[in-house]
């Protein structure tokens, strides 16, 4: 073995356990799912709490903050899961554990971005729903919130749904490889 073929194995060996430096990263995300469940505990003690004097209004508005928390924690897991999968390692201890989620192992890296926008417009659109309802049922209170804040949500909440279509159909044609058991030409001329 040359030095050449010593440096560059080296180097690949660097370069592929570096794959390792994410794993922190998706700790930290797992420490944020655990917020998201105590903030979802806290709000949900307060909706508890205020509910007997609340209008049906108000106690919907607080049920779609809800729905909004479990939307981002989804999202959380998601991105955990199958970022952890697609970039560090499998999670092969669990592989036939009966409560392993379906779409474990199945979602690459093109899929995970299709689920983080879907997961976005769908937050987007809960939020722009809690204005609409704020506005339809607190004609009062229309003056607390400027035309051009409910025009910029609905812009936004636009651009994220064409973003999601763009994403969908560019994934749609582009070319998928799938894994065969062939070897990679170049690998088999390194190995000669």
């Amino acid at each position: 073995m040359s030095v050449r073929d010593k440096i560059e194995g080296l180097l690949e060996t660097l370069i592929f356990q570096s794959r390792w430096l994410l794993a922190p990263l998706y700790v930290g995300l797992i420490i944020a799912l655990v917020l998201l469940v105590g903030k979802f505990g806290m709000k949900l003690f307060q909706v508890t709490l205020h509910m007997p004097e609340e209008s049906y209004t108000d106690l919907i508005l607080d049920i779609l903050g809800l729905i909004d928390i479990v939307l981002v924690a989804n999202l959380l897991l998601i991105i955990i899961f199958s970022g952890y999968e697609s970039f560090v390692s499998k999670i092969d201890m669990i592989q036939g554990h009966v409560d392993r989620p379906d779409w474990m192992g199945k979602i690459d890296y093109s899929a995970l971005k299709l689920k983080v926008i879907g997961s976005i417009v769908a937050i987007s659109s809960i939020e722009l729903l809690k204005v609409f309802i704020k506005v339809f049922n607190h004609p009062d209170k229309v003056a607390e919130l400027p035309y051009e804040t409910v025009m910029w949500l609905i812009l936004l909440h636009l651009t994220f749904v064409v973003s999601g279509l763009l994403f969908a159909l560019m994934e749609r044609f582009t070319p998928h490889h799938t894994p065969s058991n062939k070897h990679h030409p170049a690998s088999e001329e390194k190995s000669h």
